[in-house]
């Protein structure tokens, strides 16, 4: 696993921008939550995307389209919970799942070292 440093930056201030966008559309309280769940969300799902490459293509490969498949899915979820006023316990829950779901398929794809 290789850590390109300057994609880690434009993944982190991608993330950061979009994260902050999100924080201008919010309806109601829970701006904040939003926020930081978005940000943290955007950041590891980007990292894998852009920051990170591993010594085998396919792996790469893999990790790549499952990065970005849950990046759209982190927008989506987060795009709902800006719309719409919501409970925090719901938006951490749902969040969260989704967080430890794409970790557990990262970490499968990687220990398969194909």
């Amino acid at each position: 696993m290789k850590v390109n440093f300057i994609r880690t930056i434009l993944a982190i201030g991608i993330s950061a921008l979009v994260a902050y966008g999100f924080n201008l559309f919010i309806i109601g309280e829970n701006k904040i939550l939003l926020t930081i769940g978005s940000f943290i969300l955007f950041v590891v799902t980007l990292l894998f995307t852009i920051g990170i490459n591993f010594t085998l293509s396919r792996t790469t490969t893999n990790i790549r389209v499952v990065s970005t498949i849950f990046f759209a899915i982190s927008i989506l979820v987060n795009l709902s919970f800006s719309i719409a006023p919501f409970k925090v316990e719901w938006y951490i829950i749902f969040s969260g799942l989704i967080l430890l779901i794409y970790l557990l398929i990262i970490y499968s794809i990687f220990n398969k070292r194909q």
